[in-house]
């Protein structure tokens, strides 16, 4: 299938503000280069609806709008304990049914699971809510920490920002690394956090001068992939000692330094793939792996195909940047 070019976001009673904003925000226009998605809000019906903030806002839409759109979104709101009306259950089912991408972050999921569409499916939504998402339908397998869970068809994000993190996984799945890349630049946001990543830190990190010099490592690694990276070099010039460095880096980004380096290393060879012309032999070059034999079986591993096969799904992308 063609990647989405149509977003619609229903927009439930007492919907969170944040989370209209995320979705306004990343499938909206970012310039020439990045026109942005033909995106919509829905309701039950067009008219005034409440939220989270009680200022209510204007959506045009009814849940007709969902039914052309390639890419449909549940957006969390206060009432999320009861099911949506039948109507709303229904237009979601359908959409699933002919095809459309079906996603949601936070409470959200909660519909997702009231319209049967999470059984049997692993999904996550916020942390303080997953026990009574099992709880509640119990043919759903929930992953409490889990950043955002990609099922295919349907997706499900953690709560809060997440939401920014599950919007642009979407967009990097359909339309490539460099799309992604170049919206969460325009919105000043890390480009990609992996949906295996918790979703909080079990403790605050602690804000002082080691978390300064981490943070000049990984700016630092950002501009050096090329080279090998040993997490024994990192933590040198961290100043800290190989495990002490493992710990904090750990505590600040959750996640290790060998699977944080991995993901930003395919991050970049995608975005060279889908962006240049270069053979993947100078693609592997420049993002740290020794070879294209390595790049390709870590690629296929991660990404499911072969670093040409990519190339090709994203020329057309790569044709219109």
């Amino acid at each position: 299938m063609a990647p989405f070019t149509t977003v619609a976001a229903y927009v439930p009673p007492g919907v969170g503000m944040l989370a209209v904003g995320i979705v306004a925000e990343v499938f909206g226009p970012h310039g020439q280069q990045a026109p942005g998605f033909d995106f919509a809000l829905c309701a039950d019906r067009a008219g005034s609806v409440p939220t989270d903030l009680g200022v209510p806002i204007a959506v045009e839409h009814g849940l007709d709008r969902l039914a052309a759109a390639d890419l449909v979104l549940v957006l969390p709101g206060a009432e999320f304990r009861t099911p949506p009306p039948p109507a709303v259950l229904e237009a979601l089912a359908a959409a699933h049914e002919r095809g459309a991408l079906v996603a949601a972050h936070c409470v959200g999921a909660f519909a997702l699971a009231a319209a049967g569409l999470l059984d049997g499916r692993r999904a996550t939504t916020h942390w303080r809510f997953a026990d009574l998402l099992a709880r509640t339908y119990p043919a759903v397998t929930v992953a409490p920490d889990a950043l955002y869970l990609d099922e295919g068809r349907i997706t499900t994000g953690a709560g809060a920002a997440a939401g920014f993190d599950l919007c642009l996984h979407l967009i990097r799945r359909e339309h490539g690394t460099a799309l992604a890349n170049r919206i969460a630049r325009d919105m000043v946001l890390p480009s990609h956090r992996d949906g295996g990543q918790a979703q909080y830190l079990a403790a605050p990190v602690p804000e002082d001068g080691e978390d300064e010099r981490l943070a000049g490592v990984l700016a630092w690694a950002r501009e050096h992939l090329h080279e090998p990276l040993p997490v024994a070099e990192l933590a040198r010039r961290a100043m800290m000692s190989k495990r002490s460095f493992a710990r904090r880096f750990t505590a600040a980004t959750g996640t290790t330094p060998h699977a944080w380096l991995r993901e930003l290393r395919l991050g970049a060879a995608e975005e060279l793939l889908e962006t240049t012309a270069l053979p993947v032999e100078e693609v592997a070059r420049r993002v740290g792996y020794g070879s294209a034999a390595v790049l390709r079986e870590q690629f296929v591993r991660r990404r499911g195909v072969p670093p040409r096969t990519y190339r090709r799904a994203f020329t057309r992308v790569a044709h219109e940047d």
